[in-house]
């Protein structure tokens, strides 16, 4: 059995997720194709990169993951494959993998070079079509491409901290269908330079002085419920590790979420402030 994800900013409306589901059980029939999001902000390679690092160790080693953001191939960025963690990824090299190598090496990495083998009007997700089936089939990386050492440069999202260590400052990379606001600081980051001390986390015209253990984390006393926090802001480190700016109880189509109510936006500043 051959498992292999899809995580693409093509949507639902249109026919194309349909189609590369259909070109993939053409070449190989018994694949189990499983979506991972179709609703990837488009171009956006960081939500991307986000998605497949948070997704990608639920499934089993040797899943194959097919990530169609930006993937269109020019003078500056080829198609890789790539194998890392047992797992293997074929996209774009546009930094969508470049987080996942910031914490393991890479097993393997290639340049893919088999584009002038397929017909004269192979889309980008016909080639990682092709490669996707090749690498479930038991090939090997280096039949579809040249080996390389290292992913293209690309300008991503990074922390800030303050040399004296009283400011952590992180961007908002990441709004959930619930407008959950999902940060860049690790808990490791946070842990690292809290050092137990005190801290203020600074969201727009919001402060926020307690991180939670989980949604529903809030004292309850004698003279209120559960019920009566619903609607508050509250922050917590999420399933995958990264801070995350929430309301308890959310809903963006009624009563407004995180992301509505603060008025948050992808790549927005948060700023944690320590005390000495």
């Amino acid at each position: 059995m051959s498992i292999i994800t899809l995580t693409t900013d093509f949507g639902h409306k249109d026919y194309f997720v349909g189609a590369l589901k259909g070109k993939i059980i053409s070449e190989l029939k018994e694949a189990v194709i499983v979506d991972i999001s179709h609703d990837i902000d488009l171009f956006n390679t960081l939500e991307a990169s986000y998605c497949i690092e948070a997704a990608y160790s639920n499934f089993p080693k040797g899943t194959i993951h097919i990530i169609g953001v930006d993937s269109e191939r020019v003078a500056d960025t080829q198609h890789i494959a790539l194998q890392w963690d047992d797992h293997f990824f074929i996209c774009a090299d546009n930094g969508i993998l470049n987080a996942l190598l910031q914490k393991k090496v890479a097993q393997k990495i290639v340049a893919i070079n088999i584009h002038d083998r397929l017909h004269n009007n192979a889309s980008d997700m016909d080639v990682f079509v092709a490669v996707a089936c090749h690498i479930a089939r038991g090939g090997l990386l280096n039949v579809i491409g040249k080996e390389i050492t290292e992913l293209k440069n690309v300008n991503a999202a990074s922390t800030i901290v303050s040399n004296d260590l009283t400011t952590l400052k992180g961007q908002i990379i990441y709004i959930d269908s619930f407008g959950n606001c999902v940060t860049n600081i690790s808990q490791k980051q946070f842990i690292d330079v809290a050092r137990n001390r005190a801290y203020e986390i600074q969201v727009k015209n919001k402060k926020i002085t307690r991180i939670h253990k989980n949604y529903s984390d809030f004292p309850i006393v004698e003279n209120k419920q559960l019920k009566d926090f619903e609607g508050d802001f509250l922050a917590l480190f999420n399933e995958n590790g990264f801070l995350e700016i929430a309301i308890y109880k959310s809903n963006p189509k009624t009563v407004g979420s995180a992301s509505t109510l603060l008025g948050l936006k992808f790549r927005d500043m948060i700023t944690i402030e320590f005390k000495n």
